[in-house]
Formats: C-alpha cells, structure tokens, sequence
C-alpha cells in the first residue's frame, strides 16, 4: 500500500502516523491504554494527485479520510488501521481576493485564521470565528458546516461558500460554478457542506467575503433570569439588527466566564457594527431592547474579545490528562419557544457530579444555539465513561423529544452517529442515496454522518 502511495504523491509526501481529532472520548480512550493506529497518510500537491489516488483506493477497497486541521471533536477524523488519509495542507494557496466583488478563491488546505488576516490586512473579512479558527483549515470548516461567533451578522459557512472544487470517489473533478446565484439546477456544491468527508475531496472554495465595519459598540448587560435574557435576543433578531456578536451566559456560565452577575443573574455580551452611525444606533436600540436589564459597560465586551480563541487543543488536552476526567461540549439549536425547557433539560443530564455550564449564540430570528459544556471526574475510567455517556444519552433524548436540532456546528462523527437517524427521518434515506450513488465502493470516511461501512 505505501509503494503504491509513494508512486502517486513521492516518498517524502507519505508517513505513517496515528491520526485522529479531538474527540474528548478518543482523547480518554487513549489515556486508559488504547494507542490509535498508525495510519498511511498522503500528502498530495494536487488534484490529479488527489483523483489518482482515490481511483487506487476505489480499485483496492481502501478507505479514505480527508484531513484539514484536525481541530473537530466529533470523532470524524479517527482513521482505523489498514485505511489512508490525506493530509491536505500543501493545498494551502490564496488564488485571488477580489475587493470589487468581494470574492475570494483559495484551496482547502488554507488556514483559517490565516485567511482571515490576509482579508483583514486588505480592510476584509470572511466574517467566520469559530473558537478554533487557529486550528482549522477551509476544507474543515466546510466539511463540519461549520459556525463562526460572528455567524448572526455573516452567517455560517454555508453562506459565504459561492461554489466548490471536488473530486469525487472516481476521480471525476467538478469545478466551482459560477455565482453568485444560479437557478440552473440544485446547488448540489451543497452537499459537502457538513459531509464530514463522506462523499469525496473539496480541493478549493469559492468565498463571499465583507467589508470589516468602520466601528463596533460592545456592551454587557445582567438580566433577572434566562427568560428574560432569551426574550432580549429574540426582539433584538426579529426587529431586524444583525448583531455581530451577541451571546447569553446562564448564571453558572457567566460566573465561571468572570462577568458580574449577582443572585440568579445571567449575562449578556453584545456588539453591533457597520458604518459607525449605524453601529452606535443599533446599539442603542439594543439598549432599549433590553430594559430594565442592568448595564454593565464595556468590560464584558473586552473581556470576551481576549478570551475568544482560549478554548485551545491544548487547554482541552490538558484537562483530558488526569485519570478518570471527563470534558465535552454538546452545542444544539431550537426555537425560541423551546429554548427554556431544553436548558432545563439538559443542564439536569450533564449536571450530575460535575460542572454544567451553557450559554446561547448564533442567534435566527426562529431560535438560536445552546452550547453546553459539562466537565468533572470518576473515581475510575469506568465511572467517568459512564458519567460521559449518560450525559450524551440525556442531552440527546432532551434534544429529539424536544424537537430540538442535536447538532448546531460540530457535526456528527462518531459521537452522534447513534441519533443521527432519529433526526433525519426520511432524510436519512436520501442522504444514504446520495452516498451510494456518489461513492458505491464506500471509500470515503467510513465515520462521516452515520458511517458508510
């Protein structure tokens, strides 16, 4: 298999090495004892080497995993042995940033925050600010359906993707069709958004890409209680301002995160942005949106804008260390109607024996995300995976009873490969469709929405 490989791609451009994500339980697979196999990875420079070696892999029954930054934590990326992945980096160029059009083309390997100081230095932005952004590339974030914290102003990635360069499990190569918008049939670039891999190679993008505002007004506010701090988000996306942040700490959440709440308070980190007329305006009627809420200035704002990027692979690692701890986060999306009663519900699942935090972001005028994180320890490995698990098991079965969205912008993977079904229903059926028709040999990551293999 590597002289195989080796013929395709060269010798320096394959390795042999355990490769997987950051999925905290394979991170607490991996304490208890169980080393990850040492996987072929390819290196490829190009699209025929890409179609060449999937051709192989098709004729040989090998299955493929493509790599962007490993920073997922749904288990996506954990290649078993006698499978290859492809390592994407090398696809790393910026073709053009287009400042009339604002458009941007570049390959997948290219990193994300990479990219979003070339925009930067050009007055742009792709607007795309996931906590990992450091860590990720723009096939990753692609792949995942990624969204960023700046997703109520820009939208998710699925909005600023105009058109995509795949090659598909045969080798056949479809190139990015022309935008901005055509009717010309399905957009069916969108389906390797969020297919984890699972259906071919996304070698470059397409990108709209924004101005960066003149100015940004960040504020705090504490409000009594969730209920009131949800109705806030929701009057401020149904009167039509367009956030560029704005985010809901319950009470445990914003006590941890260092904001001044006092007796059941929780918090609220806000920001609006534009032209700076506009900004301040929006501002001010954020203000008034919020009424009695207690104002707590600038700091807050501050505050998260120095923290954004702390939730590293390395502080989650880090965590993960010690025997018999556990750390997740399970981010999902409902209507604002069932926002309080999925927050009761889930924080009582993940609350058992340890912390139980969340807060609310990514804000629609129908409803937004909830996004909590739960952490603590077991007097053994044993005891912590059935912490882990009866904290998923809870979270899920709140989610789908509730009518809630089990995943918000971390994807499916291994983690919840099990539910995935019971959310898609029929659509299930339709995703399985496209998978066959599209890779009938099941080379493509066998972990991607719900597994193939």
């Amino acid at each position: 298999m590597r002289t195989d490989l080796e013929k395709i791609v060269g010798a320096p451009a394959v390795d042999e090495r355990p490769l997987k994500d950051l999925w905290p339980l394979g991170i607490m697979d991996e304490r208890a004892g169980k080393a990850p196999p040492r996987i072929l990875v390819a290196r490829p420079a190009g699209r025929d080497q890409v179609a060449e070696i999937l051709r192989w892999a098709s004729a040989n029954n090998v299955a493929v995993t493509p790599v962007g930054g490993g920073s997922g934590v749904c288990g996506a990326v954990s290649p078993e042995a006698g499978e290859i992945a492809l390592d994407m980096s090398a696809l790393d160029r910026v073709f053009e940033i287009d400042e009339t059009n604002l458009v941007c083309k570049c390959e997948a390997g290219v990193n994300g925050y990479a990219l979003e100081q070339q925009l930067n230095a050009r007055g742009l932005t792709l607007g795309h600010y996931p906590s990992s952004l450091p860590g990720t590339t723009v096939g990753g974030l692609i792949s995942t359906r990624s969204s960023g914290q700046e997703s109520s102003r820009y939208g998710s990635i699925e909005d600023m993707v105009i058109g995509l360069a795949v090659v598909l499990p045969d080798g056949t190569f479809a190139a990015p069709r022309p935008g901005p918008r055509s009717a010309a049939g399905p957009a069916l670039h969108e389906l390797f958004m969020g297919a984890e891999g699972g259906l071919g190679v996304i070698l470059a993008a397409t990108l709209r890409v924004h101005r960066l505002p003149e100015a940004t007004v960040g504020r705090g506010y504490a409000f009594a209680d969730l209920r009131a701090g949800l109705e806030c988000m929701r009057a401020v996306m149904q009167a039509g301002i367009r956030p560029l942040v704005m985010r809901l700490y319950d009470h445990e959440d914003a006590a941890f995160s260092g904001y001044e709440v006092q007796d059941g308070e929780v918090a609220m980190v806000v920001a609006t942005a534009g032209v700076r007329k506009v900004a301040e305006a929006e501002a001010a009627e954020v203000k008034r949106l919020a009424g009695e809420a207690r104002a707590l200035g600038g700091e807050p704002w501050e505050r998260w804008l120095a923290h954004r990027f702390d939730l590293s692979a390395e502080r989650l690692q880090a965590f993960l260390a010690p025997a018999g701890a556990y750390l997740d986060t399970i981010e999902l999306a409902a209507p604002w109607t069932v926002l309080p009663e999925l927050h009761t519900r889930v924080k009582s699942a993940i609350g058992v024996g340890g912390l139980a935090l969340c807060h609310f972001s990514h804000a629609y005028e129908q409803g937004c995300c909830a996004y909590f994180s739960f952490a603590g320890s077991g007097g053994t490995e044993a005891e912590a995976r059935a912490t882990y698990g009866r904290a998923w098991e809870g979270a899920m079965t709140a989610a789908l009873e509730l009518g809630a969205a089990i995943t918000h912008h971390h994807g499916v993977g291994q983690a919840r490969s099990r539910w995935i079904a019971d959310e898609m229903g029929g659509w299930m059926r339709v995703w399985r469709a496209v998978k066959e028709g599209i890779d009938p040999e099941g080379i493509m990551n066998p972990r991607a929405v719900g597994g193939s293999r």
